[in-house]
């Protein structure tokens, strides 16, 4: 008998903030799951920015060559999306007799108002609605929106421009949707279903009341500087993300104990994860896209049938999922795939070809409008600047170009070993036997995906 996936998965989710890792946290139920999973410790988002992740999680391609150099956004000088005719884990599954299902943020096809001022379905800035059809990738059931950051009052699309208002907070509306879908489904078929909530995403005071004054107290990180741990709007920033991921875990409960009451878990794959993560705070920062661990960082937690209870140190990158899931699920990987199957970590049936890659690719690409039209009012393409790294088990390097033109290129390299807070990076010189040697890897991934990131110092105007 085929089957079944549920993948869960949050955005902007630092992944420390669970009580895995961190006991001021109250998430018994994920903390319960992790320890009945597979927990991958080093899983990587290799483009720490949402659009980026969620094609490479799809698709099992970097997204650089998937075009998805940054959001699907307006005000560039390109639409950004991801290409109909890309093969992602749900046109594959369809072909093999799936149901499958999406819900919740999407945010991998063009803002409408890249086309028109007024849309008719009501989409503003960076959101759209989706029609049936090729650019919902294999996703038959459809309940979702593109971007959009009100949690307290979200809107969706099915088959029809015709918002639909639950009047909920996006992760309880989307939990009841789900429920709902699986309830419904054809049960002699095998399904996947892919929920993403939006929380803990900013706007962080975008939750119930009784989330928000759950911690009244919250240490925050060892690395956030004194002007933040005396500002009092970051405190009440902290206790509210925190209620958050908690809310998460209340919902997360609820897909799990469907899945025991409808006897379901011997036959269905269950992963936690996020599509990056958030600063909050460390080294002074908020937000995501940047390569420090409280960014790249996201949780991979997957619990089924045949999969071993433990922890794992592999290196497991954005285009690693959907090769994985296939696997585990016996269907043949297409061959447009950059990713591994790690499904050897998991399954011991797969153990024979388990990869063990000794790094994995960082990127970022500037991708705000004013800093592209920056870069081409001086003549020079955006997209060979930014910063690119790659991250190994025991320590990250970073080759940073800039975000504005002039600024002049820095090497760091961090040793997550000795310096597991990334205080004190090392500057690389440009000729050293260290950029040497780890500019030699980072070259490979260039290569292999066509970036234009200019590596060498000489080769900067």
């Amino acid at each position: 008998m085929k089957k079944n996936i549920i993948y869960i998965f949050a955005d902007q989710w630092n992944k420390r903030v669970m009580g895995l890792y961190d006991p001021q946290v109250q998430t018994p139920t994920m903390d319960s799951f992790a320890g009945e999973s597979m927990v991958f410790q080093n899983a990587i988002s290799t483009y720490p920015l949402c659009s980026p992740h969620r094609a490479a999680l799809l698709t099992g391609k970097y997204p650089y060559s998937l075009g998805m150099w940054t959001n699907c956004k307006i005000g560039l000088d390109e639409t950004v999306m991801l290409d109909p005719q890309e093969t992602t884990i749900a046109s594959v599954l369809q072909q093999d007799g799936y149901q499958t299902a999406y819900i919740g943020k999407w945010h991998l096809d063009a803002s409408e108002m890249n086309y028109t001022k007024h849309p008719v379905s009501g989409a503003k800035h960076w959101d759209a609605y989706t029609p049936p059809g090729e650019r919902r990738h294999g996703f038959d059931f459809w309940y979702s929106y593109g971007a959009m950051d009100n949690h307290m009052d979200p809107h969706y699309w099915q088959d029809s421009p015709t918002q639909i208002k639950p009047k909920r907070w996006s992760p309880e509306a989307e939990t009841d949707v789900a429920l709902a879908y699986l309830d419904r489904r054809d049960k002699d078929k095998p399904f996947c279903m892919f929920i993403s909530w939006n929380p803990p995403h900013p706007p962080y005071d975008q939750l119930p009341e009784r989330l928000e004054n759950l911690y009244p107290e919250i240490t925050p990180p060892d690395q956030t500087p004194q002007e933040l741990l005396s500002d009092p709007a970051y405190k009440q920033t902290l206790r509210r993300y925190y209620g958050a991921v908690t809310g998460l875990d209340e919902q997360f409960k609820r897909v799990l104990d469907y899945v025991k009451s409808s006897g379901l878990e011997d036959d269905t794959y269950i992963v936690l994860s996020a599509d990056h993560g958030d600063m909050l705070g460390a080294h002074g920062l908020m937000g995501k896209n940047i390569w420090y661990e409280e960014s790249i960082g996201i949780p991979f937690i997957i619990r089924g049938p045949e999969i071993a209870q433990g922890v794992t140190d592999a290196l497991f990158s954005s285009i690693d999922h959907m090769p994985t899931l296939l696997t585990l699920l016996g269907v043949t990987l297409p061959r447009s795939v950059q990713g591994e199957s790690f499904a050897g970590y998991i399954d011991s049936r797969c153990r024979e070809n388990a990869p063990n890659p000794n790094a994995v690719f960082l990127s970022m690409i500037p991708g705000m409008p004013e800093m592209v039209n920056a870069y081409q009012r001086v003549g020079l393409h955006h997209k060979c600047f930014g910063w690119r790294g790659v991250r190994t088990k025991t320590h990250t390097y970073v080759v940073n170009n800039g975000c504005t033109p002039g600024d002049k290129q820095i090497r760091l390299l961090y040793d997550l070993q000795h310096d597991p807070l990334q205080l004190h990076p090392i500057q690389v010189e440009p000729k050293s036997s260290i950029a040497h040697t780890y500019d030699l890897m980072l070259k490979e991934f260039l290569q292999k995906i066509h970036d234009p990131f200019l590596l060498s110092e000489g080769n900067l105007p």
